[in-house]
């Protein structure tokens, strides 16, 4: 029977993170820094504030699009943090965390043969969802561009069958992000092109030097925008499964239908804990991004000292290490790590072709677990480089 399953869902696979977690996670000696989840627990309020939900009856079904309370806090939040103007009532969509997001995203606007344009190396849930979706992804090489999807590769890119752009930053699995200024090159670029925009926005509070800018703020192309965010990074909220989509009224309409008869709504109790932490815990993300970058400055001063090839990430909680061991992929390189220094890091070619000859490693971690790791990587290194 196996041969009357749909092609589509045949021809994609497990994604390549969780594959790997999955193998090295029931080794009790081993030290993993692979999964991107903050180890800060919720903040209590917001917990007490789905209790409160539960206590009080909050258990039906809710408007498709979500509570109006929580889509006006969302359209505050981003106009507060991002001077993103979205009408509530119309423009904002609450999902089922940021991948169901995009999912409903590219269902709404890919048809069958349609291209979309991606960075490589990336996040690995994009593809499939491109493909399950009938469009075709275009992976643009930035390896020599510091990870950076710009104008120019944008421009390389573009065919007749174009029909979205993925900016997904800051970045997962390198960390960097856009500038204000590359952003209005890609909007300079676009504002011409009936080609959508959609940018995974999700690691937006988790931007260090520099203020997060969203190409959303680009009035010249906002009409082909669409932004995802969500609060299971800024709020360490990730089992809730609360994401949001910001988008034209014309263009939201259509996606509310793919939504509405996806999964109906977001559930009901996550939703009045995110307009918890929407209201009251601004400032939850800004006590967490302190201690990410205390993390980000130790591991990164530990990798130069070893030698390591790496990007400064400018945000999320990613290091992407290339490694100088060209006779071995990424995934056997990953396997001898967990052999010989009994730590964990992910292969790099889980994000695409791209990715070979890099491994991720998540600063997602205490101190105490990143010390230790970067003690069995500098070890691994000293015996398998030098020696």
């Amino acid at each position: 029977m196996e041969n009357l399953i749909n092609d589509n869902i045949k021809n994609i696979q497990i994604s390549g993170i969780r594959k790997f977690f999955n193998m090295v996670s029931d080794k009790d000696d081993v030290l993993s820094l692979t999964i991107g989840q903050p180890d800060f627990p919720t903040p209590e309020h917001v917990k007490d504030a789905a209790k409160h939900a539960i206590d009080n009856n909050k258990t039906t079904y809710t408007h498709n699009a979500g509570i109006l309370p929580l889509r006006n806090g969302i359209s505050s939040f981003v106009k507060k943090n991002y001077d993103l103007a979205y009408d509530p009532s119309t423009e904002i969509i609450v999902t089922v965390g940021a991948s169901q997001a995009i999912d409903a995203t590219l269902r709404t606007i890919i048809n069958q043969g349609d291209e979309v344009i991606l960075p490589g190396p990336v996040y690995p849930g994009y593809e499939p969802l491109i493909k399950l979706a009938g469009g075709i992804p275009v992976y643009a090489d930035t390896r020599s561009n510091n990870f950076k999807l710009t104008s120019e590769l944008i421009k390389k890119h573009i065919t007749n069958q174009t029909k979205c752009i993925i900016l997904p930053y800051p970045s997962n699995p390198t960390g960097v992000t856009l500038t204000k200024i590359e952003l209005q090159e890609i909007a300079n670029e676009l504002k011409d092109c009936d080609i959508f925009i959609l940018a995974d926005e999700i690691y937006s509070e988790l931007v260090y030097e520099q203020e997060h800018t969203s190409i959303g703020t680009f009035e010249e192309v906002k009409d082909k925008t669409i932004i995802v965010n969500g609060l299971s990074k800024s709020h360490s909220m990730t089992g809730w499964r609360i994401g949001f989509i910001l988008a034209p009224a014309w263009l939201s309409q259509h996606i509310l239908k793919v939504h509405q008869y996806n999964v109906s709504c977001a559930t009901s109790i996550s939703q009045y804990a995110a307009l918890e932490a929407l209201t009251n815990g601004l400032n939850d993300p800004i006590i967490m991004k302190a201690e990410y970058k205390k993390r980000r400055e130790y591991v990164y001063s530990r990798l130069i000292q070893m030698g390591v090839e790496v990007i400064k990430p400018d945000g999320a909680f990613y290091f992407f290490l290339k490694f100088p061991i060209s006779s071995k992929t990424s995934f056997d390189l990953a396997v001898q790590l967990v052999n010989d220094a009994k730590l964990a890091l992910v292969p790099g070619d889980a994000f695409s072709i791209y990715g070979q000859g890099y491994l991720r490693l998540s600063y997602a971690y205490d101190m105490e677990t990143l010390e230790n790791g970067m003690n069995r990587l500098e070890l691994f290194l000293n015996k398998t480089i030098l020696s």
